[in-house]
């Protein structure tokens, strides 16, 4: 029979590691995915396994993320969902941004390795804000309707632009400024909008179903972790293979890493003036990378996608810190 000190030890343990997970989920769920690409990619009796379960993360992966917004979305309060004065002040940092670097590429010609390091910092910044910021935000405590707002005012703005300035940058690039806007449209119809009318039908037609997931605290948030365990191993794997120097590649993450510090901290300062440094913070530093690695991929050099690849990791450190700077002030308070 076990010993109740036994059973007390054991329930510490199991206890603390569940705090452990919840306080640091997003960087455990990086270093996770980060050990399963190596622990495939190198060990030869997986490599079948790790054939077999590609094309299906490949699936499941863009219906987790719907899951995700879904939950996110049935916590918001469809009648404040409204344009606010912060969202105007990052929307034309981020195009300010923007024209500088597309200005610096045409001004200077800038060809070669620079037009890469340019190419990887101009996805990084011209890609709209994430969905998932709004997980983030909600778990911080912040105004989840005014996230959920310039979310959407974020995706049409990157719409413009991007058939706007790459023709520009890289006249290779035949992209009709109409088919691509229609397009980067389609994806955040099926990204943003599919989940949001399932969770008001829901709200409002299927209220036993609501009540249970807003019951449940931050169920979208580890959802969310369980997905970023996925993305870090895809990220990992793209910047082992990226066609490039090493210098390179370390150079375009460290740019990634600046650019990284820079949005956050210009968005929180806006957003102070407004009280809402919180939520401007993540809206203009917290980035669909996976839209930027996409944008990357298909109109510009591949090795460029390595830029928003490093960024997924850099905004998800800053989150981490966000969280667990959060979550001490809450158990001081």
């Amino acid at each position: 029979m076990r010993k109740p000190e036994a059973d007390k030890q054991h329930g510490g343990w199991w206890q603390s590691l569940i705090s452990f997970l919840k306080e640091w989920t997003l960087p455990v769920a990086m270093l996770l995915g980060t050990a399963l690409y190596f622990l495939f990619a190198f060990t030869p009796s997986l490599e079948r396994a790790a054939d077999f379960f590609g094309p299906i993360i490949d699936v499941i992966f863009p219906l987790f993320m719907f899951l995700i917004l879904f939950v996110t979305f049935c916590k918001v309060d469809f009648r404040c969902l409204r344009p606010v004065a912060w969202h105007f002040w990052v929307a034309l940092f981020q195009v300010l941004l923007v024209a500088l670097v597309v200005g610096v590429i045409l001004v200077f010609h800038v060809q070669g390795d620079k037009l890469i390091l340019l190419e990887a910092v101009l996805t990084c910044i011209i890609c709209p804000c994430a969905a998932a910021a709004a997980v983030v935000t909600s778990k911080l405590g912040g105004n989840l309707e005014e996230m959920t707002s310039y979310t959407f005012m974020s995706n049409f703005l990157t719409a413009l632009m991007v058939p706007v300035c790459f023709p520009l940058i890289d006249q290779s690039v035949g992209m009709d400024f109409w088919q691509a806007f229609v397009l980067i449209l389609y994806k955040v119809f099926i990204l943003l909008v599919g989940p949001m009318l399932l969770a008001f039908i829901v709200k409002h037609f299927v209220k036993p179903l609501h009540r249970w997931i807003v019951s449940v605290r931050d169920l979208s948030f580890y959802m969310w972790g369980f997905s970023l365990a996925i993305v870090s191993g895809t990220t990992v794997k793209n910047i082992v293979h990226a066609d490039s120097t090493p210098a390179l590649l370390v150079l375009i993450a460290l740019i990634g890493l600046m650019f990284c510090l820079v949005q956050f901290a210009v968005g929180r300062y806006v957003g102070h003036f407004f009280q809402r440094t919180q939520e401007a913070g993540q809206a203009l530093g917290q980035k669909n990378t996976n839209f930027a690695i996409w944008i990357a991929y298909t109109y510009l050099n591949p090795v460029s996608t390595v830029g928003p690849g490093c960024y997924i990791l850099w905004q998800n450190v800053i989150n981490s810190l966000e969280i667990w700077e959060h979550d001490r002030r809450q158990h001081q308070s």
